[in-house]
């Protein structure tokens, strides 16, 4: 059992506004959600630039985040400093380990920064090693500690699940919640929130078919050229295939494939989102947008006054992760 029962302390929830009006959940991101530092940025360089705008313009202020992600994780704190763990300065997300570090006042270490002994985590510090109560880590499950998970992991500690075991170390989030990254189980969640909360989700799901059941197989079968079709095992865009993009060919390899490993795909409606207002290489012009916002979790469960929109940078494209070339936006939320 975690640290005060928290599973899930920050959850990336991203959102998109369908044409009809309805705000649907795409996927929910409970292992490392990444980018709220890209918001915060954003909203510096703007109150740099263009100061009156904010005076005038009724929003809620953003900057409170790292404020409120240091409170989630003192609260969880198992008795010592708080620890950014970080693969390092080749991270494409470094920027962002660093920059929150220094929003939360925390510690920004490397794994050979880090020594289990005695199932209590130390960091290794100029003078002396500080005790470790809680490590908001930047590395999935398999690397985090050699000697439980992946034994070539050159970024991990070794012996860090013990001490999470004996309860000495806080991890945020908590290990085995890429189970609910899983596409497959994004599937359920409408279904859970109706079996363990007795009431519907206020929140729908765009309309998913699980082809591991017969039905959803049949009816993916029949209709795979006007669905987007989703590795359940890839992130960041990657493994996401539409089926109206693919030659006849390779549309029936995919269905082969599917057949094959039922469990492995999930497969979508489209959903036609709205397009926002970008500004690309002088112009504006439409480009298909979601939003990811950020819940934190600790002594309570808020939702921070912001968020990550992110856009395509493609005519036409709806994939808009960064990891495919998209862009972001501050995202404003108004008081009034």
């Amino acid at each position: 059992m975690p640290s005060k029962g928290i599973y899930s302390h920050i959850s990336g929830i991203d959102l998109v506004e369908g044409k009809d009006g309805i705000w649907y959940v795409l996927e929910d991101n409970l292992r490392i959600p990444s980018g709220a530092s890209y918001p915060l940025v954003a909203r510096t360089l703007c109150r740099r630039c263009d100061a009156m705008t904010f005076r005038e313009i009724p929003l809620v202020d953003n900057r409170r985040y790292g404020e409120q992600l240091k409170a989630v994780i003192d609260y969880v704190n198992c008795g010592g400093i708080n620890v950014v763990l970080t693969p390092g300065r080749y991270n494409a997300a470094y920027f962002e380990h660093a920059y929150l570090a220094e929003k939360i006042g925390a510690v920004l270490a490397e794994p050979h920064e880090l020594f289990v002994d005695g199932e209590v985590v130390y960091y290794r510090d100029s003078t002396q090693n500080a005790r470790v109560g809680a490590i908001y880590r930047r590395l999935s499950d398999e690397y985090l500690d050699p000697l439980c998970f992946l034994p070539d992991s050159l970024i991990g500690v070794p012996n860090l699940m013990a001490a999470y075991r004996a309860g000495n170390v806080a991890i945020v989030n908590a290990p085995g919640n890429g189970a609910a990254d899983d596409k497959g189980i994004y599937y359920f969640v409408p279904k859970m929130v109706e079996y363990y909360l007795g009431e519907e989700a206020l929140l729908q799901n765009a309309p998913t078919y699980l082809p591991y059941f017969e039905e959803d197989m049949a009816y993916l079968l029949d209709n795979a050229e006007r669905l987007v079709i989703k590795d359940v095992a890839e992130a960041g865009g990657y493994g996401v295939v539409f089926g109206s993009e693919l030659s006849p060919e390779a549309l029936a390899d995919l269905k082969a494939l599917i057949q094959k490993e039922p469990r492995r795909f999930i497969a979508q409606e489209v959903v036609d989102f709205k397009c926002l207002d970008t500004w690309i290489d002088g112009q504006m012009v439409p480009r298909k947008a979601d939003l990811r916002a950020f819940v934190l979790s600790g002594e309570t469960t808020t939702v921070w006054p912001s968020g990550l929109t992110r856009y395509a940078r493609e005519e036409g494209s709806s994939v808009v992760n960064s990891s495919q070339g998209g862009g972001f936006k501050d995202t404003w939320v108004l008081s009034r």
